[in-house]
Order: structure tokens, then sequence, then C-alpha cells
């Protein structure tokens, strides 16, 4: 599961459009009549963020909370974008009401044996960004089909896949729910320095030698709420379930030292606000 997704850039692009909230106008409603149209040059930038919690590291049993920054950025009177909270940062260079492609970026800050004594003997693992693109098909307003692509640069230099799939649903005017299946798919350079045990690390660890292949690393599925308690403000909770499968849910570290059962729950908030475009 990826940790923290949706930090990079977010952090310090959040903070830097925060501060322009009090010179920003007021948000134009989706749909709204009014003398003048909405002006091109108008952004709605949308910022919040959640606090989660989720295991320490990938095949952790032991688990910590963790706050995730959101920002995204669309034309001003358009209605506010479909997210789910596995979604990395993302931008679509190319949008339409049915397909959206862009590049998209993810971070997995790795582990640290100091977190957890479980790792005793098999060392840290940096931490990684992952970078690549997305696509986001709806094929109807309820149905979003997203997958992402990304190659790893840090703690593992392999490639991982993200395949879900959302159902939609306006309940009410104020409340969405949407939910569906998941599933990772993970190259051996990308898993092997998570869930491989090398020889010296079995010496130190007392754990079998282990190779992790590729393959599907994880299949699960998640859940979550928006409620938008005006055009400004929105909150919203999330529940996500993978389990690790496969040679990676195999690994003793996985095993014995961990659980290949991943989950992560969380609450957060955001606020939407008009600013004059920065080019």
């Amino acid at each position: 599961m990826k940790r923290l997704a949706r930090v990079v850039a977010g952090i310090g692009l959040a903070v830097a459009l925060s501060g322009a909230a009090a010179l920003a106008a007021d948000l134009t409603p989706a749909g709204a009549q009014s003398t003048s149209a909405p002006r091109p040059e108008m952004w709605t930038v949308e910022v919040g963020g959640d606090v989660r919690t989720l295991p320490h590291y990938q095949g952790s049993e032991v688990y910590g909370v963790y706050f995730v920054p959101f920002l995204d950025v669309r034309t001003a009177g358009t209605a506010p974008r479909f997210h789910a909270p596995r979604d990395g940062i993302g931008y679509a260079l190319y949008d339409t009401d049915t397909l959206k492609v862009g590049p998209v970026v993810q971070l997995e800050l790795g582990r640290r044996v100091r977190h957890d004594p479980a790792l005793q003997g098999l060392g840290n693992v940096g931490a990684t960004a992952e970078v690549g693109g997305y696509a986001d098909y709806w094929a109807t307003p309820w149905l979003r089909a997203r997958v992402e692509l990304r190659q790893g640069i840090g703690g593992h230099h392999g490639i991982v896949s993200d395949e879900t799939l959302d159902f939609v649903v306006p309940v009410t005017p104020q409340w969405t729910v949407s939910g569906g299946p998941r599933m990772t798919q993970a190259t051996k350079d990308a898993n092997a320095p998570y869930f491989s045990v090398t020889p010296t690390q079995s010496a130190a660890s007392s754990l079998p030698v282990y190779d992790a292949g590729g393959g599907i690393r994880s299949i699960g599925a998640g859940t979550q709420a928006v409620y938008r308690w005006s055009p400004q403000w929105s909150s919203y909770g999330f529940l996500e379930y993978t389990r690790l499968t496969s040679g990676v849910g195999n690994s003793p570290i996985v095993t014995q030292r961990g659980s290949p059962d991943q989950a992560m729950i969380g609450i957060g908030a955001t606020y939407s606000f008009d600013m004059h475009a920065l080019w």
C-alpha cells in the first residue's frame, strides 16, 4: 500500500496557494448563470488533507498515523473532480468528459529498522519517488476505471501499476459514495527491496533466504464517502483494504514478521477558492 500518496509537490504548493486565499474571488458555482461567463483565466483551487492510519511499511502489521495533504486545480465554474484515496498526484494533459490522461507521481517512504523491531537484520529501504502516467476512463458518469503506471526512483527501481475501478454514486446533492476493486502489479525490481531476503539478511535476521518475484502484488477493495457542506467546504472518510498475494504474500517478512492484510482508514476535509491563473 502506498504511504503518503499525493505528497510529492503537494505540501509546498498547498501552503503557497493557501496564502493566496485571502486575495481570491468568491467561488463560481458550477452551471451558475451570471451576467458574465466564468473567465477562462480564473482557477478554482481545492486544498486540504486527511489523517490516515496505515502500516508502517509494506507487509507490516504495525500501524501509524500520517497526514496527507491534498491539492487540485480546475477551471473556475466547473464541478469538483472525483479523487480516490489511492490516486497519485496527477495533471490531465488530455482532458475530456470520458478520458483523462497525464503525468502522475506517488511517494513510497520505505522502511526504517528503528521504527519496528520486526525489521531487525533486514536493513533499511530508502524513500522512492514513483513517476509515470495515468489514465482515467469514465465509461458512464458513475463508473471510473483508472490505471497508473510508475517507474521507481530511489529505494527501488522497478515498475508499479495500480488498477482501480470506482462506482461513484451521488446519494443526495451533498453526499457522494464511491467504491470498488483494487489491484497492484509490480516487477521483481519493485518487490525485492521490501519482500526478498538475501543470504546476508538471512544470517542477520534468522529468516530463510527468499526471492520475491514480480506479478500481482495485492488485490482488494475500497470505499469513500464525501459530504459537501458548501461550494467551499467538503469533508470525507474512507476505508481501503488490500491483501498481499503470490510471491509477495509468501515472503517470510510477511508471514513471520508481518501480515498480508493491509488496511488504510482516514478522514479529511478540503477548502476551495477562486484565484487568477498564474500564467
